[in-house]
C-alpha cells in the first residue's frame, strides 16, 4: 500500500518546528521515530499534507538527572531507555515497561515521546510514568507548560497537544527509598505483541503501613486509567494477601474494557484482577517489605 504525497519539513530548532505546526495545523503530522506514523500513513489512517521530522531538533535527545528529577527528552529511543544506567538507578520500572514494546529493532527507532503522543490505549510507558507522578513539559509557539502525565490524554489517539505544541520532556521525580513500583502486562504471545491488559503500581510504606498507593490500568480503558478506589482502599492499611486481593477486585471493577479480537470484556477484567495483585505484591516487596 503506497503513501500519499506530502511536503517534508526538517526544522533545525524547536521554535521552527512549533511554527510549522501552527502554520499547517491539522494538515501536518510530526515525525519522531516513525514506527507508528509510517504505519498510519501506509494504512491511510492519516493523510497529512505536511510531515515535520524532528530528527534534527536539538535538546530533545537526552537523559539527565537534576537533583531529585530525571529528565528524558521526547526523542530518546526506547532501547536507550531500556539500557540506561541512569534510568535503571532512578526509575527502573520504566526500563521494565519499555522492553515490552516491539522488538529490539523497533525500540531502536521508536521514541518515548512517540509512545505518549500516539495516545493508543495499550501503550506501555504512560501507565508507569503516571503511577510515578511524572510530568510532561510541552513547548509551543506561545511558550511552554508543564502538566501531570495523567492529564495528557483525552481519548484514543487524542491528547491535549495543540497543533503548535511538542512534547519536549518527560519529568520523573525520584522515588523515595520506602517506595516500590511494578509493571505487569499480559499479551497473547511473547515478542512484539500489544498488551491486552496492563497494570502499573506504586506503593510507599511508612513503618508497617501503606502511606500512599497508585495503581494505573492500561489497555482496558480509552486512556490510561488511575484506579482511584483501589488506591484509596490500600491507603493506611498494612500489606496482606487479603488486602491485595480486595484491591485487585476493586481495580477490576474500575476497569472500562471492551471486547475485541484480542479479548473479551470479562477476560480483560480478570486479567486486571490478576495483574493488580501481582503488581501490588512486587511493588511492596521492592519497597522493603514482603506480604505477610
Amino acid at each position: 500500500m503506497g503513501i500519499a504525497d506530502f511536503a517534508y519539513h526538517r526544522p533545525a530548532t524547536l521554535a521552527e518546528a512549533c511554527k510549522l505546526g501552527r502554520t499547517h495545523g491539522n494538515q501536518a503530522r510530526f515525525l519522531a521515530g516513525g514506527t507508528e506514523v509510517l504505519v498510519d500513513l501506509r494504512q491511510k489512517r492519516c493523510v497529512p499534507a505536511h510531515v515535520i521530522a524532528l530528527g534534527s531538533v536539538p535538546d530533545l535527545n537526552h537523559i539527565r538527572s537534576e537533583g531529585d528529577l530525571l529528565r528524558i527528552g521526547s526523542m530518546v529511543k526506547l532501547e536507550e531507555i531500556a539500557e540506561s544506567v541512569e534510568v535503571k538507578r532512578f526509575f527502573p520500572a520504566l526500563c521494565e515497561a519499555v522492553v515490552h514494546i516491539g522488538s529490539v529493532q523497533i525500540r531502536s527507532r521508536a521514541t518515548i515521546g512517540g509512545n505518549f503522543c500516539g495516545a493508543v490505549p495499550c501503550a506501555d510507558a504512560p501507565p508507569v510514568c503516571i503511577a510515578g507522578d511524572a510530568a510532561l513539559r510541552l513547548v509551543g509557539v506561545d511558550g511552554e507548560r508543564t502538566v501531570p502525565a495523567q492529564e495528557f490524554f483525552r481519548a484514543p489517539r487524542q491528547s491535549i497537544l495543540r497543533s503548535d505544541e511538542l512534547l519536549a520532556e518527560i519529568l520523573l521525580p525520584c522515588q523515595a527509598e520506602s517506595s516500590g513500583m511494578s509493571y505487569q502486562r499480559f499479551s497473547l504471545r511473547s515478542g512484539s505483541a500489544l498488551a491486552v491488559a496492563s497494570v502499573a503500581a506504586r506503593i510507599v510504606l511508612e513503618g508497617p503501613s501503606i502511606a500512599a498507593a497508585m495503581v494505573v490500568l492500561g489497555a482496558v480503558a480509552p486512556i490510561p486509567l488511575p484506579a482511584l478506589e483501589c488506591a484509596r482502599l490500600l491507603q493506611g492499611q498494612q500489606p496482606s494477601v487479603e488486602l491485595f486481593s480486595s484491591a485487585a477486585e476493586r481495580a477490576a471493577a474500575e476497569a472500562q474494557p471492551i471486547s475485541d479480537i484480542r479479548g473479551s470484556e470479562a477476560f480483560r477484567r480478570e486479567l486486571v484482577r490478576v495483574l493488580t495483585s501481582r503488581a501490588l505484591r512486587e511493588a511492596t516487596a521492592r519497597a522493603g517489605r514482603g506480604v505477610q
